[in-house]
């Protein structure tokens, strides 16, 4: 890869165009160029802006010749196809004529305000129901380490993008682990970050408050400075959190922390185990941990049947909300109908009864954060699944492949907590597996610091995919 377009790392991106080395024009040029590439293969994008992010690079060239710095002016960038950008639809995976959108999201405001340049919109499920990205609306996307397995999901787009070098950073958004879950799988850190820090305008919360965006990338660092850039409210969020800034943590030595090491799997309502391939890799990062000078103890998190009953009700009427605006929901996989009529049913008193025990369940699970810092714990209980997985099958059927394959993620985004993931090595087979750090609330920099000493030992970024496509 050309040095001067060389998008695997977003600090040394910014970096190199701030001391002259490349220019915006060429860097997007390459990105858009790789994305053409590969989409027959990969397929991570649903939208590529050739034309308004060509504009939009050489003017970025022209802010940076007359001395103007921003974050991240002039990067290329992508975004998940959940998110609004002014002149796009906004498909979220479904079938169907959308009309585009004459507003950006605010996390896309604060993109633009930081000087990045979005080159397109990833491919993400129907609805970001499910671990896997495929849909009978663009197929499937294929993860960048092999052809026959997932990235993950829901924002496996943002991930195959990232882990194939076509961007340097991209957004997903988590409600369930759709963060973490294609981090892990693509050898990537991904944060889900305290409920409120980013907005979700303009929705006032998605999914009734399980889901926010969190960014993708090759090294903490990265990650962390993409979050530090879209962090922040608009002003009819209904949640919000005081402000931090998380790349000050990034180097800084944690401290000797006391970290659970939870393997146990949280209340699904079908079989669940734990593979040894991924319980072999946790094993060796919790020796690493302990190597660093932390104390590992096996210990788990209070969670108990009502986390699954505090999960359900908003999760599921969050798809009934969403498929009322779909141009024609007839069109919709027959699995996201049903699931919309659960969330029908579930509207209403059960929805209210799930968000009223959340102080409930911060008080129960809380109670570990009284002994340790930090848990670990898997991200997903399975290495890779095949694209394949859920093709051609049953409501019920997908429910188990998908709660076998990621039962582990989901509680943090009914606590709302901060959460990331970080890349535990790889199986025989080569496919990655990942490893969450899970921590209280607002407790971003303590988990980015710890996250980023991991990272200074195991140098998972060096590690990248053969370009089979």
């Amino acid at each position: 890869m050309d040095a001067r377009t060389d998008l695997r790392d977003l600090k040394a991106t910014v970096e190199a165009l701030d001391r002259g080395e490349t220019s915006s024009t060429d860097l997007v040029r390459a990105s858009l160029d790789r994305i053409d590439e590969s989409q027959p293969h990969l397929n991570a994008f649903r939208v590529v802006r050739r034309t308004a992010a060509l504009d939009e690079a050489r003017e970025a060239d022209r802010r940076r010749a007359s001395g103007e710095r921003l974050p991240l002016l002039g990067v290329p960038i992508a975004i998940k196809d959940d998110t609004d950008i002014v002149g796009e639809t906004t498909m979220f995976g479904c079938a169907g004529t959308f009309t585009p959108k004459d507003t950006d999201a605010e996390v896309v405001r604060r993109l633009r305000a930081a000087g990045a340049v979005i080159v397109g919109k990833t491919h993400s499920p129907e609805l970001g129901q499910w671990p896997l990205t495929d849909g009978d609306a663009f197929g499937h996307t294929r993860s960048a380490w092999s052809r026959e397995h997932t990235p993950g999901g829901s924002s496996g787009g943002s991930a195959a993008a990232v882990a194939a070098g076509l961007v340097p950073a991209a957004l997903g958004s988590d409600g369930a682990g759709s963060v973490r879950i294609p981090a892990s799988w693509s050898n990537l850190v991904g944060i889900k970050p305290q409920r409120g820090r980013i907005s979700m305008w303009p929705d006032a919360e998605s999914f009734n408050g399980l889901t926010t965006h969190g960014p993708l990338a090759r090294t903490v660092a990265d990650a962390a400075l993409l979050l530090d850039v879209v962090s922040g409210n608009h002003p009819r969020d209904r949640h919000t959190c005081a402000p931090l800034t998380v790349s000050d943590a990034v180097g800084r030595d944690p401290g000797k922390l006391n970290i659970a090491l939870s393997l146990k799997i949280p209340f699904t309502a079908t079989p669940t185990r734990l593979d040894a391939r991924v319980r072999t890799r946790i094993a060796a990062l919790a020796a690493v941990l302990r190597d660093l000078g932390h104390e590992v103890t096996l210990a788990d998190p209070d969670y108990g049947m009502m986390f699954g009953l505090a999960f359900l009700p908003r999760s599921m009427a969050g798809i009934e909300d969403w498929l009322h605006r779909l141009p024609d929901p007839s069109l919709a996989d027959v699995r996201t109908r049903a699931n919309a009529r659960t969330g029908r049913f579930l509207h209403g008193y059960p929805l209210r009864a799930a968000r009223a025990v959340e102080p409930r369940l911060h008080r129960r699970v809380g109670r570990i954060f009284d002994r340790f810092d930090v848990v670990l714990a898997p991200t997903t209980a399975t290495p890779p699944l095949p694209v394949t997985a859920i093709d051609g099958i049953g409501g019920w059927a997908t429910d188990k492949v998908i709660t076998g394959a990621c039962p582990y993620a989901w509680p943090w985004n009914v606590l709302g907590w901060p959460a990331i993931n970080v890349p535990a090595g790889f199986t025989e087979e080569r496919l990655p597996v990942g490893a969450q750090l899970l921590g209280p609330e607002n407790s971003e920099p303590m988990l980015v610091s710890l996250a980023s000493q991991l990272e200074s030992v195991l140098r998972w970024h060096e590690h990248t995919p053969e370009q089979w496509w």
